[in-house]
């Protein structure tokens, strides 16, 4: 039974040991392949002197030796920590100096870059290095390895700790669009639970295969891998350049399955596809934000045979919730209910049950719940909280989730997103979410990505800015006034955006996402300069 992370591939290589299992740049590796090079580096952790839940970071692009290192540090009872690869310098050493990195796991051009703030890392004692046979030792006292001398490391056959699904397994950090990075623990339960959850819902099987597009260190990127392995698949890593990159992938290895951000989808709906190269795509799926309607149906006619699943989901808890493909049409907009083996409850502020279409907190409860942010007390007491209000019929002691966000449902349970509590804009005494006024401008037709944006305002408190990227064809001249006047045609006056600001690039935060607070940052005072 799989019930530790490297479990569900060592399942698979005892079930079909020839079978591919990972796949990067045209190389492959089977599930026997995969299974061994993970107890090669797990005993190399072990016989390092890397103890139970330590932590062990993996700087790296997508290849083989990074997924390797997450499965390897399960095996060994460590803790995994990817950090993702388009991070700088300072970003990385908070990572390495937050939770305490004992090994890190890198390249010698990336190595480099760090060396001048490893050393203030005190907890870092092992630094590998995948593509240099005899890495230079440091002044310092850090241990430099290359990955081959790691997997020489003698017993292969070492006992691992004593481990149960409850123990850490990995910590994710998030993007830190509010103050710097917090590390979210996730336990193998969680990790375990969400890969076997994940792909029941979109019927993964070991003939899928399956393209990793998303930083592993995203919760959804890491789940391509863990998904995959759990349904014996196969996934093909891969960090593009540009757009066309996906689609020549697609193309090429006949991918099944594929999984992005609206911001990405965007671009790959702006693709020359034809029938034949989008033909093998059983499913897609969008994660990570709200995807406009419009988005979707140019989706649907480019993927024609494939099924649509659009899911919600928060690092503190994995997966939450998902609209099945056969409702897209029924309840547009939604964002479906909740996965297998978990509950959404959606609560006052004072922890009572909501009722049909009044707003409330999305709350989530079960397995995928995490165990906490690393080494921050006070603000997992803030989002990890127990159900307690008496009608709820909980256990007192029972841990959830308050994921922040503002949701209604309907009578038939199914949920509707309508914003962030901390993005939520208050103007002239109305709470207006972002995403209703998002949607109106991405209905037109004239942008690729547009964000609505609640800054102060002398007499307003906030006022509405919009912030849009214009597609291509389009007269960039007029385009603010066309997007304000379809507003004021389809929204309440005190919904209409004051401005609309073209942007050729909005900015994006390492999981490609658009980055809101530094948009909110840059036009700050817009609406009280004199």
């Amino acid at each position: 039974m799989a019930y530790l992370l490297h479990h569900l591939v060592e399942q698979q290589a005892k079930i079909a040991p020839e079978r591919n299992a990972v796949c990067y740049k045209s190389e492959f590796l089977s599930y026997s392949e995969l299974s061994a090079s993970v107890n090669e580096i797990a005993a190399g952790f072990s016989n390092l002197g890397v103890n139970r839940s330590e932590r062990v970071a993996v700087y790296l692009p997508k290849q083989f030796e990074t997924a390797i290192t997450l499965l390897a540090a399960s095996k060994a009872g460590n803790c995994f920590v990817p950090v993702n690869p388009v991070l700088k310098p300072q970003q990385v050493q908070h990572i390495l100096l937050d939770c305490n990195v004992r090994v890190l796991v890198t390249n010698k051009a990336r190595a480099k870059q760090l060396q001048p703030l490893i050393s203030q890392c005190h907890d870092l004692q092992h630094l590998v290095i995948v593509d240099d046979d005899e890495p230079q030792q440091s002044d310092s006292s850090l241990n430099c390895i290359s990955w081959q001398a790691l997997q020489q490391k003698v017993n292969t056959n070492q006992s691992a700790h004593s481990m149960t699904d409850m123990d850490m397994a990995a910590i994710l950090y998030t993007s830190g669009s509010t103050g710097k990075p917090k590390g979210v623990v996730l336990s193998h339960r969680n990790l375990v639970v969400g890969a076997q959850s994940v792909s029941q819902y979109l019927e993964n099987t070991s003939e899928d295969r399956i393209l990793a597009l998303l930083p592993l260190s995203f919760d959804a990127g890491l789940s391509q891998l863990t998904t995959a392995f759990a349904a014996g698949a196969c996934v093909y890593l891969m960090d593009y350049l540009l757009p066309n990159d996906v689609l020549k992938a697609i193309d090429r290895y006949k991918i099944t399955g594929l999984t992005a951000v609206p911001p990405l989808w965007t671009q790959i709906s702006g693709l020359k596809w034809n029938q034949e190269k989008a033909a093998s795509i059983r499913y897609f799926a969008n994660t990570g934000g709200h995807m406009p309607q419009a988005l979707l149906d140019s989706l649907r006619s480019i993927f024609s045979d494939a099924k649509p699943f659009l899911m919600y989901g928060l690092t503190e808890a994995f997966r939450s919730t998902y609209l099945p493909p056969e409702d897209v049409d029924r309840k547009p907009g939604s964002m479906g209910k909740a996965i297998p083996n978990t509950e959404i409850l959606v609560l006052r502020e004072d922890g009572s049950l909501c009722t049909p279409h009044e707003t409330g907190e999305l709350v989530h409860r079960g397995p995928l719940v995490a165990q906490g942010y690393w080494n921050d007390p006070e603000r997992t007491k803030q989002r990890f909280r127990p159900l307690r209000h008496a009608e709820n019929g909980y256990p007192g002691q029972e841990f959830a989730v308050w994921s922040g966000d503002s949701v209604r449902f309907d009578e038939e349970g199914y949920l509707y997103f309508v914003g962030r509590q901390d993005e939520m804009i208050k103007t002239s005494g109305y709470r207006v979410s972002p995403s209703e006024v998002e949607e109106v401008a991405y209905s037109s037709g004239l942008v690729n990505d547009a964000v609505a944006l609640g800054l102060p305002h002398p007499t307003l408190g906030q006022g509405i800015l919009l912030v849009t990227s214009p597609s291509d064809t389009i007269d960039k001249d007029s385009l603010s006034k066309e997007i304000l006047a379809k507003c004021r045609k389809e929204l309440p006056n005190f919904m209409v955006p004051l401005q609309c600001i073209l942007s050729e690039k909005l900015p994006r935060n390492p999981n490609g996402k658009i980055d809101r607070k530094a948009l909110s940052n840059q036009h700050q005072n817009i609406f009280n300069q004199t």
